[in-house]
């Protein structure tokens, strides 16, 4: 079965583990003919990707797009950085953020939008604690439990 445009949600559970969100954004990216048809496929993944400013435009590192099957020599490269679409405004609300200590953007989801096109939920986020995570996993396991009693 070949997933449809509105399926395709690739997520970065990691990163709420890791980070606490502050402020969320929606962003295009700027791909070529072959990564867009294995985004489609659902060929992409976002561990250990980070975004970082370069001369005054956001750019996504270490997003892998696996290779489009029947691409020529024409193909992508698959850990390339790809640059990011925002507003102006947002840019430098997002630029400000980072400069503060411990803060940084992190990918959190990728999905093709209504239109057909690709889009990068990203996050300006902070750094968790070590028992800030702990505190995490408790939540999640106390949800768990309260899920089993209520089905019962």
């Amino acid at each position: 079965m070949k997933p449809t445009a509105s399926n395709i949600n690739i997520k970065n559970k990691r990163a709420s583990f890791d980070y606490e969100f502050i402020d969320t954004y929606t962003a295009g990216i700027v791909l070529t003919g072959t990564e867009i048809k294995s985004i489609r496929q659902g060929k992409a993944s976002l561990v250990d990707t980070f975004c970082f400013f370069s001369k005054g435009e956001l750019w996504v590192k270490n997003m892998h797009v696996a290779e489009y099957f029947y691409g020529s020599y024409n193909n992508h490269a698959a850990r390339r950085d790809r640059k990011l679409l925002l507003t102006k405004k947002e840019l430098r609300k997002l630029e400000r953020g980072t400069r503060e200590t411990g803060f940084t953007i992190v990918p959190t989801r990728l999905y093709i939008n209504e239109k057909g096109l690709a889009k990068l939920v990203i996050a300006l986020a902070k750094g968790k604690k070590q028992y800030d995570k702990r505190e995490s996993l408790k939540e999640k396991d106390d949800k768990r439990m309260m899920d089993r009693m209520f089905k019962r």
